[in-house]
């Protein structure tokens, strides 16, 4: 048996742990400190029989008080739901002016769209509603088919140019470029961005404002500026769906691609289609 190492400074016994000739001194711990950890196994002790704390293979022990965190959760939704259900119910009877004329429901409808928006709507419109390439923008005054609240709902229940839906809304708008000739397309291109800009040529601008009046301005206006009962844009603002350059006009004269929005009433119900409109009017952009 090894002899007892006595530190020579301290006096102290050593642990017999050495590390490059430094030694461990076997100080005791505090009493504080063996009296607290104690307390910590008699807590956990107690934990386990009062609480549920063993996994079993579908569940666990359930301790003698039965706490059950599920079981509170549980509750709690229930509750949430019952308290939800009320206004559930009075959306799904009201007519969408007394939706908007009613303050409290009216922020509960605009909460429940506002989730609905962001499961079903984000990856077109984006997060912000604001839109992207081919998507249009939710926030701004700018309404193919108008933006009052009977308009939006009647878009989101049954959507654009959507097969699968009787009621859908309908506009296509001709490929020109098996009607006109390539300069007439470029001549309209060049007059359309001279609303909002400068055209390239303004000689060509001034030959394609015949040429638009001759075959467009039947959809989009003598002045440009659409047609919501037909969901033709309006031409003369900066808001552009497929691009504003000449180029890109040209190309969406002469083969038009024409975006298809699903029918939602079938898929959400005739509620969330509610909530969905209310949310989308509160943006800003709704007449």
């Amino acid at each position: 048996m090894s002899k007892e190492h006595i530190d020579e400074v301290s006096g102290v016994s050593t642990t017999g742990h050495e590390w490059d000739g430094i030694r461990e001194l076997n100080n005791p711990l505090p009493r504080w400190w063996v009296w607290t950890f104690y307390a910590t196994i008699v807590w956990a002790i107690g934990y386990m029989i009062f609480y549920p704390a063993w996994p079993l293979v579908s569940s666990a022990t359930t301790g003698l008080l039965g706490y059950s965190s599920r079981a509170e959760v549980r509750q709690e939704l229930e509750n949430a739901e019952i308290a939800r259900r009320d206004y559930v119910g009075a959306v799904r009877s009201s007519e969408l002016s007394d939706i908007l004329a009613d303050d409290t429901l009216r922020q509960f409808a605009t909460a429940a769209g506002a989730a609905a928006f962001k499961v079903n709507c984000i990856q077109c419109h984006a997060t912000g509603a604001q839109g992207s390439p081919g998507y249009p923008n939710l926030n701004d005054d700018e309404w193919l088919w108008g933006g009052d609240i009977d308009a939006i709902h009647q878009t989101i229940a049954h959507g654009i140019r959507f097969a699968g839906d009787d009621e859908t809304r309908i506009s296509e708008m001709p490929a020109f470029g098996d009607i006109l000739e390539p300069d007439q397309i470029r001549q309209t291109a060049a007059y359309v961005a001279s609303l909002t800009g400068t055209p390239s040529s303004p000689e060509m601008a001034e030959a394609g404002a015949t040429v638009f009046a001759e075959n467009c301005a039947a959809c989009h206006g003598d002045d440009a500026k659409g047609m919501k009962d037909l969901g033709a844009p309006s031409l003369a603002d900066p808001i552009w769906l497929y691009g504003s350059t000449e180029a890109e006009i040209a190309a969406q004269i002469r083969a038009p691609r024409h975006g298809v929005m699903p029918a939602w009433q079938a898929r959400l119900g005739e509620t969330t289609v509610k909530e969905l409109a209310v949310y989308i009017h509160s943006l800003g952009g709704g007449e």
